[in-house]
């Protein structure tokens, strides 16, 4: 296989090419007002709910895929946002699961490597929760891995998350807690879909419950570990490893 095409199979890429455009506004979370290049004011759907900390401000470039359909109410999605300097931010957070399970097959975590078998949406846990993948193997633990997309970031390339109070994120670091207690492993992948990043902390001020219950997660034996994504129009690929802080 050449190398070019190695480098697109390592690549989530995009169906359609881009459209680029202005932000003007996101509302109601789901929908955001774009200029296109030709003076079009257009809606699109914003495949985020977050807060989109720093990542959704009026006058930013973004970059939207534009896929009509009959079954699709709008008919543009926002996927990229340009944060000016070369840096690009992917705020779809549909994207997440499908790079981590590209990274695991690229050997781009090592610590996640030697396992046989990929499953998704396994369902687990007192909770009643689904954990994204669970990875087995012939005569080892099975391993739960909860994936969390990461696009929040402040200075010095610290990335943060979550970026606005998530009950639900909490509760999947006790249900691997409790997987850990059982005698399996567990770990917690961040999909960093940004590459000025240096590393990934739990957003303290923005959710203590999460920052307090990420160190009791780590303290009892859940592995943290994150990827930053290398990102342009034509596509995303997870391929830096970053450490994980309390």
């Amino acid at each position: 296989m050449g190398k070019a095409n190695q480098v697109r199979e390592m690549q989530l890429r995009f169906d359609t090419p881009l459209v680029p455009g202005t932000l003007l506004r996101r509302y109601q979370r789901f929908l955001a007002d774009v200029r296109l290049e030709d003076g079009a004011q257009i809606t699109a759907h914003c495949p985020n709910t977050g807060s989109m900390l720093g990542c959704a401000e009026p006058g930013s470039r973004v970059w939207l895929v534009h896929a009509p359909s009959p079954t699709r109410k709008y008919a543009y999605s926002w996927e990229l946002t340009d944060l000016g300097g070369g840096c690009l931010v992917g705020i779809n957070t549909h994207r997440s699961n499908a790079l981590v399970r590209e990274a695991l097959h690229a050997g781009r975590l090592p610590a996640l490597a030697g396992y046989d078998s990929i499953r998704a949406e396994a369902a687990y846990g007192e909770e009643g929760s689904r954990v994204d993948f669970l990875l087995s193997a012939a005569e080892r633990p099975p391993c739960y891995v909860e994936v969390k997309n990461v696009t929040a970031a402040v200075q010095d390339g610290v990335a943060l998350f979550p970026d606005a109070v998530s009950a639900r994120a909490s509760k999947h670091l006790r249900e691997l807690m409790q997987v850990v207690r059982s005698g399996a492993r567990a770990a917690l992948v961040f999909c960093v879909q940004r590459d000025d990043v240096q590393e990934v902390r739990p957003a303290g001020v923005i959710d203590p419950l999460y920052e307090r219950t990420m160190g009791e997660a780590l303290a009892a034996g859940v592995e943290a570990m994150a990827l930053c994504a290398r990102l342009d129009p034509l596509g995303i690929t997870l391929e830096t490893a970053v450490p994980v802080r309390l």
